[in-house]
């Protein structure tokens, strides 16, 4: 028996709810089946599940859009871009199978699948406290400061650096097997993890100097442009610390998959967010949660890109 879970990638909450979940079906549904895993990136247009992604005796989305393929079994997101068209959340709602579930005003999903896990299925999430407890943190952006996430010091901070920087996807579902049956502390100082995150902690410092130098500051918003310098991605911490009076973000980068457009909003800012981030991204056919969102274009439309970050810095200026 062969269950397939597809879970968001490079992502350490989409790592997590992958480890949470697996461990979960393991205990209560099916404990001699087989586990295979699949990472999900956001793509521009609706090209999100091409291929037979659904290969599974079940299949399982968790931390991801939603499908309506009658093949996917089990269904957890906690975003406010859930769907991708107003008939897929049509094919959502109309779902009796009881093993669907959305929750738009949870911090992570890893702590929602462990919610549903033990109050629906008698799961006990107790040994994944550590991981659930950490996903919230993340994904929630639950920090003490702006120094916590970019200065990096704890291991489950430094392997979430991993999880979002490494390009080996074996390693990262080698390490969502980890989570599954070791503690959260002892897979994040593991040697593997430590020797991976030497060259990533060297590219970060890096990229915080490069935003240093590039960013510009006006009326609440920081904006820079990272597509000349290379870099794929970056800490969305790093605004924040540099310029703690700013209240958003727009940043653009370009990777080989996609030109990026990352929306962010300062978690301490002393001035309130008024912007549904989402609901902006989701304009332009990305998505996200009111505080944080992204919207993807394909590699080569960095000038409409430009445009498109243009336009949502003026919005957010107001």
């Amino acid at each position: 028996m062969k269950l397939r879970v597809l879970y968001h990638g490079h992502c350490f909450d989409g790592v997590a709810s992958a480890a949470t979940f697996t461990r979960f079906y393991l205990e209560q549904i099916h404990k001699d089946a087989g586990v295979e895993y699949g990472g999900l990136l956001h793509r521009p247009g609706n090209l999100l599940f091409e291929g037979n992604m659904f290969d599974g005796d079940e299949n399982a989305i968790v931390d991801f859009k939603y499908s309506p393929s009658e093949k996917l079994t089990w269904w957890f997101d906690h975003h406010q871009s859930a769907f991708l068209t107003p008939e897929d959340e049509a094919h959502f709602r109309a779902d009796k199978s009881g093993k669907k579930f959305l929750d738009a005003t949870r911090k992570s999903c890893t702590e929602f699948i462990a919610f549903i896990a033990q109050t629906k299925f008698g799961f006990d999430s107790e040994p994944l406290r550590d991981l659930i407890h950490w996903a919230h943190i993340i994904d929630g952006a639950l920090y003490e400061s702006p120094a916590q996430c970019v200065e990096l010091k704890e291991p489950a901070l430094q392997l979430m650096q991993v999880i979002e920087g490494t390009p080996d996807e074996s390693f990262i579902e080698q390490v969502i097997r980890d989570l599954t049956h070791r503690s959260l502390h002892e897979v994040a100082t593991s040697a593997e993890v430590g020797a991976r995150f030497q060259p990533i902690l060297k590219t970060h410092r890096e990229t915080l100097e490069v935003i240093k130098r590039k960013a510009v500051y006006q009326d609440g918003v920081v904006q820079f442009d990272l597509v000349d310098e290379g870099y794929e991605g970056f800490n969305k911490f790093i605004p924040y610390y540099l310029f703690p009076e700013a209240t958003y973000t727009v940043a653009l980068t370009r990777g080989p998959q996609r030109t990026k457009i990352s929306v962010g909003s300062n978690p301490w800012a002393p001035r309130p967010r008024r912007h549904n981030i989402a609901t902006i991204c989701e304009r332009y056919g990305g998505g996200g949660h009111a505080v944080v969102g992204a919207i993807s274009f394909a590699p080569d439309e960095v000038e409409k890109g430009r445009g498109v970050m243009k336009e949502i810095v003026a919005e957010l200026s107001q």
